[in-house]
C-alpha cells in the first residue's frame, strides 16, 4: 500500500491547535494513525470521532474543557486526514478498512469504557464499532451521524454532495467545512482545515468517503450495518442524541435513534442551536459542556 504523510510543519501555527501529536500503527507496512491525547492518563476515556473532510482540528474547542473536567480525551486523525497517513489509491480505502483501522487504534491504546462522541463519518464507523466491541463502550452520544444499511434513501442533500465530491477536479476541503457552517470560518480556520492536504495526491481518502455511504441493499458494508443495528436496538446503556437545528445532511436521523435506540429512551436529548452539519466548529464550547455533563452521569 502506497501512502504520503503530510509534513509535520504543515500543522505549526494552526490557531487553536497547540496539540502534542501521537501516533500508533494500524496496518503492517507502517501505516500511521495520528491522534491527540489530552488530559490525565486515569480519566475516564472520551473517544472524539471526526469524519468528511475533517481531522481532529474540529475539535481543537471541546478537547481543553473535557480535558479539563478530568477526562482522558482522545481525538483521532482518520486514516486519509489530519496527521495520519495517506494512502494514495482510492481501492485502499473502503468502509471494512476505516472500521479495521480505528480498532487498531482502540486496541493498541486498550481503551476501555469508552464514551464516545460520533459526528458525520465517525458516527457510521463509530456505531458500528461499538455494536461490535460492546463491552469496551459505555456511553454513546451521536450528533448530525447516522448507521446506514442502504434499505432506505438518503436525502438530496447527500446525494448532491457526494456527486460533487467526484467530479470536482479539485476538492477543496476547507470550503467545503466553511459551507456545512451556520457561521463562517475566519480564512486562517479555513486554513488549518487545509493543512493536512498540500496537493490532490492527499486527498484520495476525503474524494472516495462519500462513495462508501451504503445507499444500497447490496452495498457491501450493509450487511455488517443490520448487524450493528440489530445491537443498537438493544444498547441499554446511555445513549444521548446532539444534533444542530441546521443541518440538512442528517436532519430526522436523531428521531430514528430515539425512536430505535432503548438507551435513548425517557433522555432530554440536546439541540444545539445555531449549528450547522459541522456543530463542533459552530458551538464546540456549548456541545462540550453538554458532553461533561452526560459523560459524568452516574
Amino acid at each position: 500500500m502506497d501512502f504520503v504523510r503530510t509534513p509535520e510543519e504543515a500543522f505549526d501555527g494552526l490557531p487553536g491547535y497547540s496539540f502534542s501529536p501521537h501516533y500508533v500503527e494500524v496496518n503492517p507496512g507502517g501505516l500511521r494513525m495520528h491522534y491527540v491525547e489530552e488530559g490525565p492518563e486515569n480519566g475516564a476515556v472520551v473517544l472524539l470521532l471526526h469524519g468528511e473532510p475533517s481531522w481532529s482540528y474540529l475539535y481543537r474547542k471541546m478537547i481543553p474543557p473535557m480535558a479539563q473536567a478530568g477526562f482522558r480525551v482522545i481525538a483521532p486523525d482518520l486514516i486519509g486526514f489530519g496527521r495520519s497517513d495517506k494512502p494514495t489509491s482510492q481501492d485502499d480505502y473502503s468502509y471494512q478498512n476505516h472500521v479495521d483501522w480505528l480498532k487498531g487504534l482502540i486496541q493498541s491504546l486498550d481503551l476501555k469504557d469508552i464514551n464516545l462522541f460520533c459526528q458525520d463519518w465517525g458516527g457510521l464507523l463509530g456505531l458500528r464499532i461499538a455494536a461490535e466491541m460492546q463491552s469496551r463502550f459505555q456511553r454513546i452520544a451521536a450528533g448530525n451521524t447516522f448507521l446506514p444499511t442502504g434499505d432506505q434513501k438518503p436525502g438530496e442533500a447527500f446525494f448532491q454532495w457526494r456527486d460533487f465530491s467526484q467530479k470536482v477536479k479539485r476538492l477543496p476541503v476547507g470550503r467545503v467545512i466553511g459551507n456545512g457552517c451556520f457561521t463562517k470560518p475566519n480564512p486562517e480556520v479555513i486554513q488549518g482545515y487545509n493543512a493536512p492536504f498540500p496537493d490532490e495526491s492527499y486527498k484520495a481518502g476525503a474524494r472516495i468517503f462519500p462513495a462508501l455511504v451504503p445507499v444500497d441493499p447490496d452495498d457491501p458494508a450493509a450487511p455488517a450495518n443490520r448487524r450493528a443495528w440489530e445491537i443498537l436496538q438493544k444498547w441499554e446503556k446511555p445513549f444521548l442524541c446532539t444534533f444542530s437545528d441546521s443541518d440538512p445532511i442528517t436532519k430526522g436521523a436523531d428521531a430514528i435513534f430515539r425512536r430505535k435506540i432503548p438507551g435513548c429512551k425517557g433522555r432530554k436529548h440536546i439541540t444545539i442551536e445555531n449549528a450547522g452539519h459541522f456543530l463542533q466548529e459552530d458551538q464546540g464550547e456549548v456541545l462540550a459542556k453538554h458532553l461533561i455533563e452526560f459523560f459524568n452521569e452516574s
